[in-house]
Formats: C-alpha cells, sequence, structure tokens
C-alpha cells in the first residue's frame, strides 16, 4: 500500500514529508520544521499491541511534537520520553500539568484558536469532537486538532474526532490533511469518524491532498485481523472520497513506510 493513490498521482520534492508511523503518528518535514503527531512507538500500550511491522524511529530532535488528546495511544508518556524532555510537546489546554509531572519541560498548552511559533512554523489548535479524558481515573483536557503552517505549506493534522461544524473550510486552502478513518478493533466507539464520515469531512475541508490514519496499526489483544482487513478502511475512504471530492487527491500509506513528499 506504500504510496499508492485512489487518484491522480501527487509527487515532488517541494511539498511535505510524510512518514507515517502508524496509528495517528506522522513525521511531517514541513520544510524547516519537523513535527512529530501524536507520538506512538512501541509495540504494546494498555491493552493494544501493534498490528502493522514496527517503523523505523522518528528524528530524536523534532522541531515540536503535538499530542491532540490524552487517551493512552495518543499521549504515550513512555514514547513521548524518547525524544527527550526539552522537545516542544503542544498540548490540549488542561493537558500540560500532566506531562509535567513526567518530567517534560517544554509543554505547550493551546485552546481551540490559540497558537504558538517556532521559527518558521505556526501551530494553531483547532476544535474536535471527541471525549479527552485520561482514563480510567487521569484529567480530562478535552481534544483538539492541530493546523500546522510554514511559508507556503499549511497541513491539518485532525487527530481523533466526528465531523463537527467548524470543519467546513477550515484551514482553507488545505495542502494537506491527516484525517481518521476507523479505530483499533471491530468496532468503532463515539467521537470517531468511519470511512464514509471521514470523506465527508474532506469534502467539508476541501485539501488539495488527504492521508488518512487511525486504522490498522494497532488492535486489542486476542484481535487477529488480516491483511485485507486491516487495509479495509483505507480502501473504502480512497473510494468515498474519489466519489464525493474528485479534486481531492488521496494518498494510502503503508504504516511504517519511508517519507513520501505530497501536496
Amino acid at each position: 500500500m506504500a504510496g499508492t493513490e485512489a487518484h491522480h498521482p501527487v509527487e515532488t520534492t517541494n511539498g511535505t514529508g510524510v512518514r507515517f508511523l502508524g496509528h495517528a503518528t506522522f513525521e511531517l518535514d514541513l520544510g524547516g520544521a519537523t513535527v512529530l503527531t501524536d507520538p506512538l512507538l512501541r509495540q504494546r500500550v494498555t491493552f493494544l499491541r501493534r498490528l502493522a511491522p514496527p517503523p523505523l524511529p522518528p528524528s530524536p530532535t523534532p522541531t515540536a511534537v503535538v499530542v491532540s488528546h490524552l487517551h493512552h495511544d495518543h499521549c504515550d508518556l513512555r514514547s513521548l520520553a524518547l525524544l527527550g524532555p526539552s522537545t516542544p510537546v503542544v498540548v490540549p489546554a488542561g493537558g500540560a500539568d500532566l506531562l509535567r509531572r513526567h518530567g517534560f519541560d517544554a509543554v505547550v498548552p493551546l485552546a481551540a484558536g490559540q497558537s504558538w511559533r517556532a521559527g518558521e512554523l505556526t501551530v494553531t489548535a483547532t476544535p474536535a469532537r471527541h471525549s479527552g479524558r485520561r482514563e480510567p481515573w487521569g484529567p480530562s483536557a478535552g481534544a483538539v486538532g492541530y493546523l500546522l503552517e510554514t511559508p507556503g505549506r499549511r497541513v491539518y493534522f485532525a487527530g481523533d474526532t466526528d465531523l463537527f461544524a467548524q470543519m467546513e473550510g477550515l484551514g482553507a486552502p488545505l495542502d494537506l490533511a491527516l484525517v481518521p478513518v476507523g479505530g483499533w478493533g471491530p468496532r468503532l466507539g463515539p467521537g470517531h469518524l468511519d470511512p464514509v464520515r471521514a470523506a465527508e469531512a474532506v469534502a467539508r475541508l476541501r485539501p488539495r491532498v488527504v492521508v488518512p490514519m487511525h486504522y490498522g496499526s494497532f488492535g486489542p489483544l486476542g484481535y487477529r485481523p488480516s491483511a485485507a482487513t486491516r487495509r479495509a478502511p483505507a480502501q473504502e475512504f480512497a473510494r468515498e472520497v474519489h466519489r464525493r471530492s474528485p479534486a481531492t487527491h488521496v494518498r494510502v500509506l503503508a504504516p511504517g513506510s519511508g517519507r513520501t513528499w505530497v501536496a
């Protein structure tokens, strides 16, 4: 699946470099800035195990890490620790104390609509429709997505979310959107997008390129789906986007694949 397209191939080293490490974890080369999203770099976390091949480790010194919410499969403290305590970590407002208690000293809390800059990189938190409580008894910090901008590039990372009203034209014009299309098991809980609703999100966002995420990388212990089952959400999503939003290019990247240049 690495680098496959639903239609209209796009490949340029003048665009955004994307490495899909699995689940909601991407390493993004934005030209002068590197961003790591929701790092989940281990083979197991809580009751989940990695189904896809383990990825090569990301760069040890990203410009910034963005965490969309505090669920264990998106805010994995042991994965964050691999990046060092001084790496800037952007978290939803209300999530900073959790990270600071665990030794991270460059934590940036943002509420939806707030921004932070590091050199040429601007990170802006966006709304999301998803529970952000860290189960079972941890803090609740809501959930956000992020707009990631450098000169000439604008990327939307949705994190975990369902459809929400402010999604219409969010961040337009978008070069690239990273959109969840599934979950980590045979059933999809509330606050998530399935492939059809994810295609509706793309119709609202209108990005030039979209990459699906949050499917086929992790599953609960004892769940052993076939490779075809793991790929199915992304393939259904690609078909739906092609039908609804033919101007948007779909890139389906295999978890653990190398860097691909898009947008």
